[in-house]
């Protein structure tokens, strides 16, 4: 079934489009994006950024910067889809008690259901650390290397009911050099994810953003 894409509203500097920033880690990308928001003009702030670990330095992080921060485990439940469901209920409950309008996954590992992201389609994005369709899934660096491709770079992408298949909405190359490895590689890619992904959300909460 096709998602139904409900773009959201138009943030404005007495209003900004209220976000909440997915994480599973170092929160490298949420740090550089709320950094980006405290310009004078940002037309969409930061209400909480939610983890799936406890005690990842993202967390602290957003703290330091005035932002909510919360951990949102996995339930300890033995039935994994059961278990996928209660944590995306705890993630619903949290986004409606912070009055969330977009969802930006940066660095988020898991894997959402269906049924959470069909209501969302429109207002959850990702950025992906390749250029998409190319390389997609949890080890895109590891890929570009062993394929010997000389570009890569990231895509900020709607998120639909697939893993980074949603539509392409923006990209940023990077060159892949013979010497290049993972981590030299990774290190190239998040400088331009620094500066795409806040760039694209400027574009959405001032309504130059597309319906797929």
């Amino acid at each position: 079934m096709a998602e139904d894409w409900k773009l959201p509203r138009i943030g404005t500097v007495e209003d900004p489009l209220r976000l909440a920033i997915l994480i599973s880690g170092s929160g490298s990308g949420m740090e550089a994006l709320v950094r980006h928001q405290q310009k004078v003009g940002c037309l969409h702030t930061t209400s909480i950024v939610i983890s799936d670990k406890p005690n990842v330095s993202g967390l602290s992080k957003a703290e330091l910067l005035g932002v909510t921060a919360l951990a949102i485990p996995l339930p300890d439940v033995s039935d994994r889809l059961e278990r996928r469901l209660l944590h995306e209920q705890e993630l619903t409950n949290a986004l409606e008690n912070h009055d969330v309008e977009v969802i930006i996954l940066s660095g988020y590992m898991r894997i959402l259901t269906p049924s959470f992201v069909k209501p969302w389609a429109g207002r959850i994005f990702n950025i992906h650390p390749s250029l998409l369709p190319d390389f997609p899934g949890a080890h895109a660096h590891r890929d570009v290397i062993a394929a010997k491709v000389s570009k890569s770079g990231c895509t900020v992408h709607f998120v639909d009911s697939g893993m980074d298949t949603g539509p392409i909405i923006a990209q940023e190359e990077v060159d892949v050099l013979p010497e290049d490895d993972e981590k030299s590689l990774a290190a190239k890619v998040k400088i331009k994810e620094h500066t795409l992904y806040p760039a694209v959300i400027d574009l959405l909460s001032s309504g130059k953003i597309e319906s797929p």
